[in-house]
């Protein structure tokens, strides 16, 4: 079971960030998109946190954070955004869907560590 799931469609970054929290001390799953994402925060309870890009195949970060709180009707998951989309209106949708920060890439681990460990706390 694991504390954060990474969802990006990008292999690279899946790695690059679930590489650094599992060397700071987090349990980590990785997600391709956004259904994949959800598949697996159904089948894991002891999620705390989601990182998730925004623009991804078969299903998009937004909606997927839509769906955890709307469908799911999860509002205890903490989502953070980590993207490289910096637009007001696509930050006005994921403060409606309940995010709790954004982060644009490129990813910098130790500029964010602390406050993502006290998300999974």
């Amino acid at each position: 079971m694991a504390q954060v799931l990474v969802v990006d469609d990008s292999g690279t970054v899946r790695n690059e960030v679930s590489d650094f929290l599992k060397a700071n001390g987090l349990t980590v799953a990785c997600a391709v998109d956004g259904k994949d994402g959800l598949d697996k925060i159904k089948s894991d309870p002891s999620l705390k946190l989601v990182l998730s890009d925004v623009n991804m195949p078969n299903m998009d970060g937004l909606t997927m954070a839509e769906k955890i709180r709307g469908e799911l009707k999860n509002n205890a998951l903490n989502i953070i955004m980590l993207t490289t989309e910096n637009s007001p209106a696509m930050k006005e949708r994921g403060k409606a869907a309940g995010i709790k920060g954004w982060i644009v890439k490129p990813f910098n681990g130790a500029a964010v560590i602390a406050s993502l460990k006290k998300l999974v706390a």
